[in-house]
């Protein structure tokens, strides 16, 4: 209700005197216009104080319900304000109901899941060992990694531990780690697999479950593994389901596993398009890898997206002998060299990441201002995924799609599909100036890249597993160890007994003392090898006992009888001489 004593001039026409109001009647009319402006301008200006209100009054994670350590470690992470996803699934989750949350990508549904998560399992008892009282199931390792390193501070503030089970690492340290008792697990489904058929993991104590990214995992062919693995854990348990879309095979998790959930969608799939400018870039066939080199000399983080892993490595391999430092990120290398590629992107050390769809999911890296399609994609949802890399969180970002000729009609269509309507068509070359104005390309200074060896002491840290990181004790110097000399024969004590190491004066409690002179061996060892030897040994050559052989002077050309022939006088019927 709006207070009438805002709006004077509609109560001040005197209706009473009908010369005055004939004579004055465009005056009025000219009046009752303002009031009506005036009217208007007050209401919108209320709704606006209304809106601004609501604003004002989104709630906080203590209001949600968060336990207060889990709130004081959000706000030493700067983390003071939830985002949308976030407050709107919160008490439904806390509350123990099972959830359907779609949001688009960055909008935070990693706490969303996350912190109603550690909030609920902490309030029982310790997990047992091999036994994990909350499970995540991610489809790639990155998105694993990014999920544990998200969630290992408010675990710890919640004396809580969390591990990793993801494949192209060793099991030993997974296995480890389930036998000291983890609270959360987050795992791929096929590595989780394998530790349930070794025996090192078990799923019957899971009270919360939670799909991430469940589109992609469908999209993956992990269903059946991801079916097989919810079918382990209790009926009984909460199920999570988050995901930037919800359509297709997901529906069928939904209907088997999660009872009765509380569905909250913070916007369509397709509204991310509209936080980010989009280009279509189109280029002769013949320059497109010089466009492509030109765009990543650029300033800035940028993204690109290729369909194949050979596509990844070979346009890897070519930025570098123009001297543009970039890494490349695909399921076909081993974990290791993906993290450190990713980690290398995260501090800067690169400023390009060349990537397949891998990396188009649950990837957060801030500062991401481009994100580049090489080779565009067929799918709009695979558009919308490598597109939300950038403009993340309210940030800006520009996505631009190289398009050959062919390719025109096709790449419309898709990002038509995709939620763009008519993207902006730009027909360049290299030395096009446009190119610069929109992407900040420049030409590259074509010396290969030398990579510089890393510190070897300057990578410690915590490990992914929770263990210590290698370098975790700092700098090894010379002389840390604590100064002895080491002097022949004159160890300090508390090493092993001193003993004075010289050729035959062997302290008493080693081995008997013998002098090692020839022929004056001591008995019960070997016999003498002079020509004394004793009884019951072979004889001496010179002096053999009877019954032995007898003793004959070898000379040429008289053998014994008996012996085989003589070479230089064989009896006939032998063979013939080589002569």
């Amino acid at each position: 209700m709006h207070d009438p004593a805002l709006f004077p001039s509609v109560f001040e026409i005197n209706i009473d005197n009908e010369g005055k109001a004939a004579a004055e009647k465009a005056p009025a009319e000219t009046d009752a216009a303002a009031a009506a402006t005036t009217v208007t301008d007050v209401v919108e200006a209320a709704d606006t104080a209304a809106d601004e209100a609501a604003v004002e009054h989104v709630p906080t994670f203590a209001e949600l319900g968060l336990p207060r350590a889990m709130v004081r470690e959000l706000t030493r992470l700067g983390i003071t304000r939830p985002f949308e996803i976030q407050a709107a699934t919160l008490p439904d989750a806390l509350a123990g109901r099972d959830v359907l949350g779609r949001g688009q990508t960055g909008s935070g549904k990693t706490l969303a899941f996350g912190l109603p998560l550690l909030a609920r399992i902490a309030e029982g008892k310790p997990a047992r060992p091999h036994h994990p009282k909350a499970l995540v199931l991610v489809p790639t390792r990155e998105l694993a990694m990014q999920v544990a390193d998200a969630l290992r501070p408010l675990a710890k503030a919640m004396e809580l531990y969390t591990g990793t089970a993801v494949g192209g690492v060793p099991y030993d340290r997974q296995i480890l780690g389930l036998q000291r008792g983890l609270d959360v697990m987050i795992a791929t489904p096929g590595r989780l697999g394998d530790l349930i058929q070794r025996g090192a993991c078990a799923l019957d104590d899971i009270e919360v479950t939670v799909l991430d990214e469940a589109d992609q995992m469908a999209d993956m062919g992990f269903l059946p593994d991801v079916t097989e693995l919810m079918a382990k854990t209790p009926a009984g348990g909460q199920r999570l389901l988050f995901s930037a879309t919800l359509d297709g095979d997901v529906d069928t998790l939904v209907k088997r596993f999660l009872n009765n959930p509380v569905t909250h969608s913070t916007a369509p799939p397709a509204a991310a398009v509209s936080t980010m400018d989009h280009m279509m870039l189109l280029i002769p066939p013949q320059e497109k890898f010089k466009v492509t080199a030109a765009i990543a000399n650029r300033p800035g983080r940028t993204i690109m997206f290729a369909r194949t892993q050979m596509g990844v490595d070979r346009l890897v391999e070519q930025l570098r002998e123009v001297g543009v430092r970039a890494g490349g990120l695909h399921g076909g290398k081993t974990q290791s060299v993906r993290t450190r590629t990713l980690a290398q992107f995260k501090e800067g050390r690169m400023s390009v990441l060349v990537a397949t769809d891998v990396a188009a999911r649950g990837i957060h890296v801030d500062g991401v201002s481009l994100v580049v399609h090489i080779d565009p994609p067929k799918d709009p949802k695979d558009y919308l995924h490598r597109a939300g890399r950038t403009a993340r969180a309210g940030e800006s970002g520009a996505v631009a799609t190289l398009v050959l000729p062919k390719q025109r009609r096709s790449t419309i269509s898709m990002m038509e599909k995709a939620g763009v309507a008519k993207p902006a068509e730009h027909r360049l070359r290299v030395d096009d100036p446009k190119l610069v104005e929109l992407t900040g390309a420049q030409e590259p200074s074509g010396r290969p890249v030398v990579d510089e060896p890393e510190p070897r002491f300057q990578r410690g840290g915590q490990r992914r597993d929770g263990g210590r990181g290698y370098g975790d004790r700092g700098p090894r110097q010379y002389g840390d160890r604590p100064f002895r000399e080491r002097s022949y024969g004159d160890r300090p004590q508390g090493d092993r007994p001193f003993r004075e190491r010289s050729y035959g004066d062997r302290p008493q409690g080693d081995r008997p003392f013998r002098e090692r002179s020839y022929g004056d061996r001591p008995q019960g060892d070997r016999p003498f090898r002079s020509g004394d030897r004793p009884q019951g040994d072979r004889p001496f050559r010179g002096d053999r006992a009877q019954g032995d052989r007898p003793f004959r002077e070898r000379s040429y050309g008289d053998r014994p009888q008996g012996d085989r022939p003589f070479r230089g006088d064989r009896p006939s019927g032998d063979r013939r001489s080589a002569n």
